[in-house]
């Protein structure tokens, strides 16, 4: 819980909350098994993040502490923020360069709306 609350200085509270209901649908990406960290695994990490932004991770370890120092390696190493951390799973997410901050939330030009009189050939005055 210590590690959540030192790293949501680094998220906005709202946007934490929505990185979070954007993540609960999604299922582990990576999975981080009994050989742990391996560069291989930090790699897949990595290229997901690319891909996707926010993702999930499991990590198969029983030892709490050991989750917890796995997951502060790889937001060291991998520039990512660690949004929320519930057993064995962990939601990362860093954002990518070429996409503005908030393109998931940016404003799309809304086509014209039509009406009954704009179907009908009425002009206003």
């Amino acid at each position: 819980m210590a590690l959540i609350i030192a790293q949501s200085v680094a998220i906005a509270g709202a946007l934490q909350r929505s990185l979070r209901g954007r993540a609960h649908a999604l299922r582990p990406v990576v999975m981080v098994g009994a050989a742990g960290l391996t560069p291989a695994v930090l790699h897949e990490i990595d290229v997901n993040l690319k891909a996707h932004e926010l993702i999930k991770i499991k990590l198969d370890n029983n030892d709490r502490d050991v989750r917890v120092r796995m997951l502060r390696k790889i937001c060291a190493e991998l520039g990512a923020l660690l949004v929320q951390e519930i057993g064995k799973v962990g939601v990362l997410y860093r954002a990518q360069k070429n996409k503005p901050a908030n393109a998931a939330h940016a404003a799309r030009p809304k086509p014209p709306r039509v009406t009954k009189r704009g179907l009908q050939g009425h002009t206003p005055r």
